[in-house]
């Protein structure tokens, strides 16, 4: 890719940026939210057209006008969310709108399937139905249906955001596999352990221009931080014990049947104390959702108890239990869904919290302008205005609006769901050392999160959910990441 330059209105989303990847290559691009990683993808996948530069593919010029175009010339791009049909069985999403017909033959599909899967060591049974399926097997499907289309340039996006660590080991395996094979494969992602792990050479972007491509052999992490960022960031996570610390929340056997008629959370039980940050690991869809939901009252349960200072809070309405001391900082992938009013600003959302607190009839806005004004300054939020639309911000700056305004709110008790997606390395830490301060004056916390470094990092004790069940409950201090994943995989401990 040589002066590719891609821009949307009056943002420049990639400037002049050149890329070169060589068949048998693991190459990492790298940079925070918005250095436009997937901008240039999205490019030499077919998604997006340059408005200036060149892609060359073999040495030839390549016009990819469209997806279609892109794997007619070998380049296959596996993205963070899936592109399945759940209802389907595997060897049927394989020849999906692969322009074969379904009318081939089972048995010779069977065979062409399972020979492609021995050849890159990938383990996918062509009968099975995509919703009996883990993440882990969606995922190497997915790869499957790019390599059985004829693809040698493999992008994987953000591939290991939702894998336990055994699941992250033989997806490597199979890249590793691919790369013995002749493809070149492109890995975007935020952990750098990884990248370190898994590359040969990586690109840096910032501000969608590429800051450098150097030798994954002759480079360290705080070196890459730099590039990204254009500062040093200090990567340190302060875990302070504290001795005085009180129960606050005591959840007992709850069961919860979600709107799918299926068991959410199965007899769940643990609980939390003020000055303690409480990380709950699990793959997607273990019941992380309902957890929260549950506590915060949004979200019916079929039986136990949930005590808040002795009291049951299981029935009350989310207002009695705002009132109570308990936030709930969920951050869902549809943050403007269910935390924040979109078309409202952030002074706006700031009193549609607060609103009931005041007495008489009249709203008096000038303590939640300042409230928006200090929470801007704090978290650094990115905004021409606290008068902005929240949908106008982008999606790490929706998380920050969202994160403090909870904290602001002095909470007891703070539920925090992927309080980082979408957010870079610098804001990442901020986020780590407010829940330290939080927690510093008391506050329980729970701490949803993805990245197991994170979560033996920062939290006290590590909650294990597998299919609804608590498999585990562990001192973080002791906790190794295997062990954590074993139990997320369903083990017990």
């Amino acid at each position: 890719m040589r002066g590719i330059t891609k821009s949307f209105g009056s943002a420049k989303a990639n400037d002049r940026i050149g890329l070169t990847v060589y068949s048998g290559e693991i190459h990492a691009l790298l940079g925070e939210n918005g250095a436009g990683k997937s901008t240039l993808m999205n490019m030499l996948s077919g998604i997006y057209r340059p408005d200036s530069g060149s892609i060359f593919i073999n040495g030839k010029a390549a016009h990819l006008t469209s997806p279609k175009d892109a794997i007619a010339k070998g380049i296959g791009m596996i993205h963070q969310h899936f592109k399945l049909v759940d209802v389907l069985t595997a060897r049927d999403n394989i020849i999906l709108g692969g322009g074969s017909g379904f009318f081939l033959r089972e048995k010779e599909l069977n065979e062409k399937i399972l020979r492609l899967s021995d050849q890159y060591g990938l383990d996918v049974k062509p009968a099975k139905k995509v919703y009996e399926m883990s993440v882990g097997e969606k995922q190497t499907l997915e790869i499957l249906k790019v390599l059985y289309r004829g693809a040698r340039i493999l992008i994987l996006d953000e591939p290991t955001a939702v894998l336990t660590p055994q699941e992250i080991e033989k997806l490597f395996a199979i890249i590793r596999n691919m790369k013995a094979r002749g493809c070149a494969v492109i890995i975007i992602t935020h952990k750098l352990g990884e990248v370190m792990a898994i590359s040969d050479r990586i690109t840096v972007l910032r501000r969608g221009e590429a800051i450098a491509t150097v030798e994954t052999n002759r480079v360290e992490i705080p070196a890459l931080i730099e590039m990204m960022v254009g500062r040093k960031v200090d990567l340190s996570i302060k875990r302070v014990r504290y001795e005085d610390r009180k129960e606050l929340l005591r959840v007992d056997g709850v069961t919860v049947i979600n709107h799918e008629k299926k068991t959410a959370l199965d007899g769940v039980s643990f609980t939390l104390h003020g000055h303690e940050i409480l990380g709950v690991a699990g793959v997607a869809g273990s019941g992380q959702k309902e957890l929260c939901e549950t506590i915060a009252g949004l979200q019916e349960a079929e039986k136990g108890r949930i005590f808040f200072e002795n009291e049951n809070i299981l029935g009350k309405t989310p207002r009695d239990i705002i009132r109570l001391g308990i936030r709930m900082g969920f951050i869902p992938e549809d943050r403007l869904g269910m935390g924040l009013v979109g078309s409202m600003d952030i002074v706006q959302n700031i009193i549609l919290k607060e609103y009931q607190n005041q007495r008489g009839f009249i709203l008096r806005r000038g303590p939640s302008v300042e409230k928006a004004k200090q929470i801007v300054d704090r978290l650094e939020i990115q905004t021409p205005s606290i008068r902005t639309p929240v949908s106008r911000l982008s999606g790490g700056n929706i998380q920050k609006v969202l994160l403090g305004r909870e904290i602001d709110s002095n909470p007891k008790v703070l539920i925090t769901a992927y309080p980082v997606r979408g957010l870079d390395i610098g804001a990442s830490y901020r986020i780590y050392d407010l829940l330290g301060e939080q927690k510093g004056r008391g506050v329980g916390i729970i701490f949803i999160g993805e990245d197991l470094d994170v979560l033996i990092e920062l939290c006290d004790r590590i909650l294990v959910l597998s299919g609804g069940k608590v498999t585990g409950i562990l001192d973080a201090a002791q906790a190794s990441k295997e062990e954590v994943g074993f139990l997320m995989a369903g083990g017990a401990a």
